[in-house]
């Protein structure tokens, strides 16, 4: 995967947090690996939102009294 520099500010404490589990070596792969969960995160919300109210009860009368029936 091709990698390019990004200059982002976050606060002080919030860098000590992250060299306190990674070490000052690790902080890159581990905003990198947030960032990705984050973006997934989001994607997934997104198309849930998308979906809403596909399901419509009047499409699906034999489920009327359950599915089990």
């Amino acid at each position: 995967m091709v990698q390019k520099c990004a200059h982002v500010f976050i606060p002080e404490q919030l860098l000590a947090e992250i060299d306190k589990l990674v070490g000052k070596g690790k902080r890159s792969s581990l905003i990198t690996e947030i960032l990705d969960h984050e973006i997934r995160r989001r994607k997934l919300l997104q198309i849930l939102d998308g979906a809403a109210g596909g399901w419509k009860e009047e499409d699906h009368p034999e489920l009327k009294d359950s599915a089990y029936a």
